[in-house]
């Protein structure tokens, strides 16, 4: 291993310790200068309402992976800390006022929040310029089967500042060829290999140390959502293939009938303000219905404000292009902002429903999908979502096989804290316009 990088994980502790700390002096400044000696408590009783205002802070931030400073993009790590400001700023005024029993000034509040948005914003700069100076991109090879995958070293080359692909080769070179190949580099690929020579070169790889990344087949993702048992001396992995219990569904449905309601009764000004500027823009409907499946592939009918003009499916299904024609002025506001979705809060109060599970399919494009991936049906083992794990970690125009990865990688690791994770997540990226970015003109599906 190089002398530097047992540094790595210091280096971002250190600098992420040092942002709280100083997010945690701002918000004691203000209640020790302004409300301690009106409201203040004895010397713990302070202490505990500045450490719970950290708390909340740091747990924003590690949500929203503001720590993440060596792995992330610096525009990422800055909206993190941002986003992480705004709410815990949000949750702090509102601990104020419960402290004080009174509605007090935000003012304070908003310049501290102020303060440390001008303090992260450059600090975190310093910081990812030290960290690319002292941990370069990795030199890596990328090892693959029987076609090359073009594709995924064009994704990691939009990470040059971390990744540097500097070749790739097939493994039917052979062993007494690569071998040699991987140790001249930092880090290997595995992509799309036959599970026998996969398994061969990652245990060569785990010898020599060399760092390995892995593209998951659909099994190995059932494999990590599986259980340890140790019943005997020989280890064992349990994997239930059940979806989700009954305690976990009767959890997740309590939790969707609350939200739902409290979404149905927060939205609704905007809902009106849609509904009025969708159907002033060309007086045509101003919901949108539509089939799509949820759970056991059972279809329903998904409710949408509309932003394409009315004649928009004429020449059949498809999804929405980029730069799309059909999609109206009003229709292209709501769709960055997600906004369009927000009828699907009375499918969730329906039970058609969930707020975080696999984007609903229709059943045409569904069908296409099973064609070329006979497994695309494990996705409707939940209901379908209103946000999802897709949503948050892919993007609209994901291809159908790494959609159903990352829909498989929810149902198999799922728990209510990545529930309230992901809804967290969803609301970082109404900032990321990438996320909605439609498939190419020439696509009918995300299939290429």
């Amino acid at each position: 291993m190089n002398a530097k990088e047992q540094y790595k994980h210091l280096l971002n502790y250190g600098a992420n310790f040092i942002s709280l700390l100083v997010e945690g002096v701002c918000f004691a400044y203000i209640w020790y200068t302004v409300y301690e000696e009106q409201y203040g408590f004895f010397r713990r009783g302070n202490w505990a309402v500045v450490g719970l205002y950290v708390l909340v802070i740091f747990f924003f931030t590690k949500v929203f992976g503001g720590y993440n400073i060596g792995y992330m993009r610096i525009t990422d790590i800055a909206l993190s800390h941002i986003l992480a400001i705004l709410l815990s700023g949000i949750v702090g005024y509102l601990e104020l006022c419960l402290i004080t029993r009174d509605y007090v000034s935000p003012r304070p509040m908003i310049g501290v929040m102020a303060v440390e948005v001008i303090f992260i914003l450059p600090w975190i700069y310093i910081v990812r310029k030290l960290y690319a100076k002292l941990y370069p991109p990795r030199q890596m090879l990328v090892v693959y089967g029987h076609y090359a995958p073009d594709e995924l070293i064009a994704k990691i080359n939009t990470r040059k500042d971390k990744y540097n692909i500097c070749a790739s080769v097939s493994y039917e070179i052979g062993h007494e060829k690569l071998y040699p190949m991987i140790k001249e580099y930092n880090a290997v690929v595995l992509c799309d290999l036959p599970a026998q020579a996969r398994n061969q070169i990652m245990k060569y790889c785990y010898q020599e140390s060399v760092r390995t990344y892995v593209t998951p087949k659909i099994s190995d993702i059932l494999f990590r959502g599986a259980d340890d048992i140790h019943l005997f001396d020989t280890p064992l992995l349990l994997s239930r293939n059940n979806g989700l219990s009954i305690d976990q569904r009767i959890i997740k449905r309590t939790a969707d009938i609350v939200l739902s309601l409290v979404g149905i009764v927060v939205a609704s000004p905007f809902m009106l303000l849609i509904a009025l500027a969708v159907k002033l823009y060309d007086g045509g409907p101003v919901l949108y219905k539509q089939e799509r499946l949820t759970r056991d592939a059972r279809p329903f009918m998904i409710y949408k404000f509309r932003s394409m003009s009315v004649d928009s499916e004429k020449n059949g299904a498809r999804l929405a292009a980029k730069g799309d024609k059909r999609v109206t002025p009003v229709g292209n506001i709501i769709r960055n902002i997600h906004f369009d979705e927000l009828p699907q809060l009375f499918n969730i109060l329906k039970g058609d429903m969930s707020m975080v599970g696999p984007r609903p399919e229709r059943k045409v494009i569904s069908d296409q999908y099973a064609e070329e991936i006979p497994e695309f049906v494990l996705r409707t083992k939940v209901k379908a979502g209103l946000t999802g794990y897709a949503q948050v970690y892919g993007k609209y125009n994901t291809t159908p096989y790494d959609k159903l990865k990352l829909d498989i990688t929810y149902i198999e690791n799922y728990s209510f804290w990545l529930d309230v994770k992901i809804m967290l997540l969803t609301f970082k990226i109404l900032f990321q316009k990438e996320n909605t970015e439609g498939v190419d003109e020439e696509q009918q599906t995300a299939l290429k």
